[in-house]
């Protein structure tokens, strides 16, 4: 069994060195959030004293300041894992009469939120969109970002007679727009290395080898505290766009199935679908337009079961990492089996030595398709 891990802290400018000791020993707690359809954050949390390092030097220097890169190293059984790679951007002063009970805490996102923090205008003539995200991204070497850029699903290059893409926001907001476009997403994945970070835009994959199984109500082999699984049929949904045809100027409506090559279904019984729903903004798309934008809503809508749950990383061996399936053990016929993981919540209490993960998972419905799963 797997009894030890530790935390390293790096904070600095654009090139982030290890924490000082004081600051090390000041760190009382850190949290980190990563989730498939949103930025990634974290929270570190301080103690410190009137006479404190942290008073009385590192804050009136700016240390902890917003635009500071914070890199947090999760080392289970001599593996680093790179939990965060982000900026600071709020910083909260907590003082208190009471002696050892005054904190710190500050709060950042990935390095996705420096793409964030300013207008661009810009055209990118007869580029596709995995081109133009390149183009972008380009611009953020500096932060150690490589992409990973996929072509559309659909092709369907413009006419630059007729259309130019053309941005009028944030880069973060128009990668996000052009991945919903042609339903992809967009995220920014820390490492493998310090300092590094991946830049993927493409479909959500549902495909892979399967994290080590997570196992309930088997005993010594039990490595999670708790999970619970619900169904919503409400959240199912069978949906449909509706492209106009062009002579005729009628609506023709085209049911999407929920099921790509790239999500395929992980559960025999699928959970019926309660709602019928038009995809909005699709009526004077292309059928191929209207294809690509609906691919990245069919595979959420057929997430109707879900599970949440915690886990000790210390007792499971590893850190489950979100983005990725993992396989279900001891929950019964209908519960058991893979699963997508949707999110991950590290908390990390440095004083205790706890380090725990909240988790989400999702899948299409109940019964494994898979006899059985990764021990």
């Amino acid at each position: 069994m797997i009894n030890r891990a530790y935390l390293t802290l790096l904070i600095g400018g654009t090139i982030p060195l290890p924490a000082p000791q004081p600051v090390v020993d000041a760190l009382l707690s850190a949290q980190v959030t990563i989730a498939s359809d949103q930025r990634s954050g974290f929270q570190l949390v301080f103690g410190m004293s009137r006479n404190s390092p942290l008073a009385r030097v590192l804050l009136p220097t700016g240390y902890f300041d917003p635009k500071t890169r914070v890199i947090l190293i999760l080392t289970v059984n001599g593996v680093p894992n790179v939990l965060m790679d982000g900026f600071i951007i709020r910083q909260e002063m907590a003082p208190s009469n009471d002696l050892g009970k005054a904190t710190l805490t500050v709060t950042g996102e990935d390095v996705s939120v420096m793409m964030s923090l300013q207008e661009v205008k810009m055209a990118y003539p007869v580029l596709s969109e995995n081109l133009i995200v390149t183009t972008i991204l380009a611009k953020y070497l500096f932060y150690g970002i490589v992409p990973l850029a996929l072509p559309p699903i659909f092709p369907n290059v413009t006419d630059p007679l007729e259309q130019i893409p053309a941005q009028s926001e944030t880069d973060l907001d128009y990668i996000n727009k052009l991945a919903k476009r042609v339903g992809y997403v967009f995220f920014i994945s820390p490492g493998p290395l310090p300092g590094a970070n991946l830049a993927y835009f493409g479909p959500e994959v549902r495909i892979g080898i399967p994290q080590p199984a997570l196992n309930i109500n088997m005993d010594q082999y039990s490595n999670v505290e708790s999970l619970s699984f619900s169904i919503d049929g409400s959240s199912r949904e069978q949906l449909a766009v509706a492209i106009q045809e062009p002579n005729t100027g009628l609506t023709i409506p085209i049911p999407i199935p929920d099921i790509t090559p790239l999500s395929p279904p992980m559960a025999l019984r699928q959970a019926p679908a309660l709602r019928y729903k038009f995809l909005n903004g699709t009526a004077k798309l292309t059928p191929l337009q209207a294809l690509s934008k609906a691919l990245g809503v069919v595979s959420k809508s057929a997430d109707a079961v879900t599970a949440s749950g915690q886990l000790d990383v210390l007792r499971y061996g590893r850190v489950l990492q979100a983005r990725q399936l993992v396989g279900v053990r001891g929950a019964g016929l209908a519960f058991d089996g893979l699963y997508y993981v949707k999110s991950v919540t590290h908390n990390i209490n440095v004083r205790t030595g706890e380090f725990k993960q909240s988790f989400q998972l999702a899948r299409n419905g109940t019964v494994s398709l898979t006899p059985a799963v990764v021990a």
